[in-house]
This record gives C-alpha cells, structure tokens and sequence, in this order.
C-alpha cells in the first residue's frame, strides 16, 4: 500500500467512506512527509499541525456518523499565502507588508473549510506575485522537490512544491500571468487556471484567477466542485454554473487540436521541451485527433505594454512605502516597479489596452479548434537563487509567453506533465480550451493522462 501521504484525495474520501481510512491517520502521515520534505523545499508558512490535527478529528467524527460536510472533508490542503484566511496575515511574500490578520477567509479558503478540508499551513510565494520563482524578501527560498538547486516556479511557488512532495493532495495557487501553471510544469504536477470569474476571489482583478494545483486532474476536478461555489464578493465572477466536474470520461478521436510551438516572442522552446510537446501531439494524433501546428500570434508590442501597465501598477503600491519599507523588497522587483516610474500616461493606456490586442488574439488562434496544446514554459526549470530564467528586471517575462494571454482571453488552461529532461525534470504541457470550457479542459487533461507514458515516482526526502 503506498504511503497514505501519496493518496489522492479523491482516494482519500473514499477510503473514509467505507471505513477503511480515518482523517486523523492520513493528516499524521501528511504532517510526517511534511517533517521530512519541508527543511529541504521551504514551502510553507504558517504551518499549524495542531490545528490540522484538532480538525481531522471532528472530521472523522464526522464520518462516523456519516454527516460529512462536503466532497472534500477531512483531505489535507493547503492555500496559496495571498488568499487570505481569518487571524493569519497576508504578507504577499515580502518583508515590506505590515504582517495585520485578516478578519474573514477569503471565498477560496471559506469554501474549502465548509467542505470540510483540513488546512495545514499557507503555501510560499514571491514578492508581490511578481516573480515565477520561489525568491522572497520574506519567506526563505522555496525549491524544486525533483531537484533542490532548482526553482519551483512561481508564483504559486510554495504550492508548486507542497504538491510535487505530497503535502496532501489538494492545494490553491493563483495565476495573472502563469503562477499557477508555470510552477505545475516545472514541478510535475497538475495546474489549473480555470476561467475568469469562475472560481470567485476577493479583491479581483483583471486576469487574475485562483485555481487548483493537485498530482491527479481528477483531484483537481473535485476541488473545482469545491471552489467553483458562488460569492457575491467578486463582483467580476461568472454567474454560478451546475457543472458535473466528475464526469471526465472524453474520447479524443475526432478533436481539433492546434499545436503552438512558436509564441511569436519570448525565449525560445527549448529543444527536450519541445520534443516532449511533440510527443504529446502525437499521442493525441494517435488516439485519432486532428492536430495541427498554429502559427506564432502574439507579438513583442503586446508583452512590452502589458509590463508597462504592470510596473506602474506596482509602483503605485510601492511608491507608497515608507523609504525603510522599499528598501526591504528585494532589489530585483523593486527595479524592475521603478521602471513605471516615468512612464507616460499615454504609454499607460497603451500598454493596457495589449490587454484586448492579446484577448482578440488568442481568441482569433483557437477559433478553428476545439483545443490548442503548447509547452507550459519553453525551458524547464532554472536554478533555485535566480528571481527569473534570464535573471534581469529589464527582460522580466520572456518565459511566460505561452501562458499570459489565457489570462487576458479569459480561457481556461491546464498544465500536465508530458515528460522529462535529460537530468529528470518534469516538462509540462499546457492544454487551452475555448472561454468557460473548464470541464473540456479537465476531459482533455485527463485523456492525457492516459495517453502519455508511465510517470517516474514522486520525489521523497
């Protein structure tokens, strides 16, 4: 039997349902594996054992008695650092925030106690959400679990990792530009970021989203049963929709699937990522989908504006701080937020109205398909130390090419593993759907998942 810390979730209830499996007995053998790993990776704020431990038991008493509250209860999970939850902080993984608790959980995280899922801890993250790196003024530096010199990936860098090392099997990331993906790839796990709007957040935001981060995209399903449930404090969100999130079985044969393999600007795929993407379409080529390759569609203007409109939003925040607070963020994300500071009104709108030019876009590219398939990143992951692939605050985003414009299109996207690189790190494969196909999606991903090749064991420490 494997360990009960590797279980999926969806194991997990059932082993409580027949009485085979307790929530105290899984959520022990959790805080064990998270004993072991967590010296090592760095994943984890707020780590609370206790209170994990006082939940599981008013969990199984409440198997007993089979007056379970939701389709999650008594699984582990944790909840990415800026989703605020009651009486903890939200210091966003930078020492320049005031460390003041929050008087309410956020719609995520109410939605997961509700349903009865035990949170361990808060998942790691780096300044602001501005990096795809597990590098913090204020957490200590997170780190791949297939291989600690290198980096988990961000900005759900934390949650990337607590996965990857099964620190149970059920946690959330938030994702404005690929911090849900972009770690899911590097790390080898499944990554969801569902539809704009249709997992509610407060505050939101324009493309930014939360979603799930599991090892199965069958557990991520069943947390999207969870976190899918309305609140009326995103204004932004979709109306709430009665989806059978279980129901995953798809035959691919007859699908359209476009292949991207050229963004149009970024860094370019590397060669055993590429391959690995390859392979992936034609595992789905095989099981008899239509798969052809989709031309380069998003341009140098788009990204350039979007980091425009960006830094001065987050210069807007920072220029704010105290001089003793600025200096404590650290020197690559403050650097790159200076750089709105003399931007033009004029340069503003027109690096925010790239957000339209890079929705118009996307949404133009997979017009003709059912699907579009692309790397997750072009490269695997980088070391552990670097703030980004190319390390410089003037270059910041050339690895998130495949992944930004899913947030200004509003579509759903999904990383799954589709291999491994020469040295044993996983490649993920990104999986596009049309606007609010979030259960298309997840068909797909789990079609994948049994089209690819046998996965290589889980990380242990």
């Amino acid at each position: 039997m494997p360990d009960l810390a590797d279980l999926s979730a969806t194991e997990m209830v059932a082993g409580y349902k027949n009485g085979s499996l307790s929530p105290i007995e899984v959520t022990e053998a959790v805080i064990d594996r998270i004993a072991a790993s967590e010296p090592h990776l760095h994943a984890l704020w707020a780590f609370e054992p206790e209170a994990a431990m006082a939940a599981a038991t008013l969990s199984d008493a409440r198997w007993k008695r089979r007056e379970e509250r939701g389709p999650i209860d008594g699984v582990p999970l944790t909840i990415k650092e800026n989703i605020a939850t009651k009486g903890l902080p939200v210091p966003l993984g930078c020492a320049a925030i005031p460390l003041t608790p929050a008087p309410r959980d956020a719609p995520a995280a109410a939605r997961s106690r509700e349903a009865g899922g035990i949170l361990l801890a808060k998942t790691t993250m780096p300044d602001l959400g501005m990096l795809s790196s597990g590098l913090s003024s204020f957490h200590e530096l997170a780190r791949n679990p297939w291989d600690i010199s290198a980096n988990p990936g961000g900005s759900s860098a934390g949650a990337g990792a607590a996965a990857a090392a099964g620190y149970g099997p059920l946690h959330i990331g938030t994702d404005i530009g690929g911090s849900i993906r972009l770690p899911a790839g590097w790390c080898g796990v499944v990554g969801l970021k569902p539809s704009f709007g249709r997992i509610p957040i407060d505050p939101p935001f324009i493309g930014r989203v939360a979603g799930p981060m599991t090892r199965t995209v069958r557990d991520a399903a069943l947390y999207m049963s969870v976190l899918s449930k309305p609140d009326r404090r995103d204004a932004m969100s979709l109306p709430y929709s009665h989806i059978d999130w279980l129901d995953l079985q798809r035959d691919v044969k007859g699908l359209r699937i476009g292949l991207w393999l050229d963004a149009g600007f970024g860094a370019p795929v590397e060669r055993e990522v590429k391959d690995a993407v390859q392979a992936a379409a034609n595992a789905f080529g095989d099981a008899g989908a239509h798969v052809e390759e989709v031309p380069g569609y998003l341009t140098r203007e788009m990204i350039d504006g979007l980091d425009h409109f960006w830094r001065v939003r987050s210069w807007g925040d920072i220029s704010k701080m105290t001089p003793d607070n600025q200096a404590k963020i650290l020197p690559y994300i403050y650097q790159w937020a200076e750089g709105g500071k003399a931007l033009a009104g004029a340069q503003v709108y027109q690096g925010f109205a790239q957000i339209e030019a890079m929705r118009n876009a996307a949404l133009a590219a997979i017009s003709p398909y059912d699907f579009i398939i692309s790397p997750t990143a072009p490269m695997p992951a980088y070391a552990a130390d670097k703030a980004s692939p190319l390390n410089d605050p003037q270059q910041p985003f050339e690895h998130i090419a495949f992944t930004v414009a899913m947030n200004m299109s509003e579509q759903p996207a999904i990383s799954v593993n589709c291999g491994y690189t020469a040295k044993g790190m996983p490649i993920g494969l990104q999986i596009i759907g049309q606007r609010f196909d979030d259960i298309g999606v997840l068909r797909v991903a789990h079609a994948y998942e049994q089209l690819r090749p046998q996965q290589r064991p889980w990380p242990e420490f």
